[in-house]
């Protein structure tokens, strides 16, 4: 999710990048929007969880989260795309990992790692989203893709016209990118089309 999260806001952000900054000891104690990128350059320098804590005050069991997912890239970047396997693609695709971010570790291209993981069948699941704590029936179709699913939480029967809203998530910009994409909605359902929207966010 927080990799995610970072792609979402800035498109040009691969996830938790360990490269994008480096280790400044004033900047992670100080929290700011590029805070994120200091903290995965010192863990990947090897900073102690103890010592990040008494400099950022996150809590440490987020700075174990954090931790897992550099030394995860630091294992991506002893391996390159004759040797990354079905497993090590598949798990790092269960942690947040993009195509383009795996391609960027192993020193190969986002449409080599695309084509590989699709000859691998690593592919998604739609998952749906109870927006209401299981007190009644959802009746708000919000779904989500994830690589941490074994199985569809709906059914495909196909015959849909797909609507999808896309960009980066701003304030100031995304309401303006969703109501585009509502009317487009509803303009094809006035039509008598059956139809479903998805915001996506193309990270996948």
């Amino acid at each position: 999710a927080f990799q995610k999260a970072l792609r979402m806001v800035d498109e040009n952000t691969n996830g938790f990048d360990p490269n994008i900054k480096k280790v400044n000891e004033n900047e992670l104690q100080e929290p700011t929007d590029k805070r994120m990128f200091v903290l995965a350059a010192a863990l990947k320098k090897g900073y102690s969880i103890e010592k990040l804590y008494e400099l950022t005050k996150i809590d440490k069991w987020f700075l174990e989260k954090l931790k897992n997912i550099i030394e995860y890239y630091k294992t991506l970047e002893t391996l390159d795309s004759g040797t990354i396997t079905i497993d090590i693609l598949k798990q790092a695709k269960k942690m947040g990992f993009s195509d383009k971010q795996v391609a960027s570790a192993i020193k190969s291209t986002e449409v080599a790692i695309r084509k590989l993981r699709e000859e691998y069948k690593i592919t998604p699941c739609v998952k749906q989203i109870d927006t209401v704590a299981a007190e009644w029936p959802a009746t708000t179709n919000y779904l989500y893709l994830t690589y941490n699913g074994s199985s569809h939480d709906i059914e495909f029967p196909g015959e849909y016209i797909m609507v999808l809203g896309s960009g980066v998530y701003r304030i100031g910009s995304s309401v303006e990118f969703d109501w585009c994409a509502v009317g487009c909605l509803r303009e094809v359902r006035n039509q008598g089309k059956k139809t479903i929207m998805i915001n996506y966010n193309p990270e996948t």
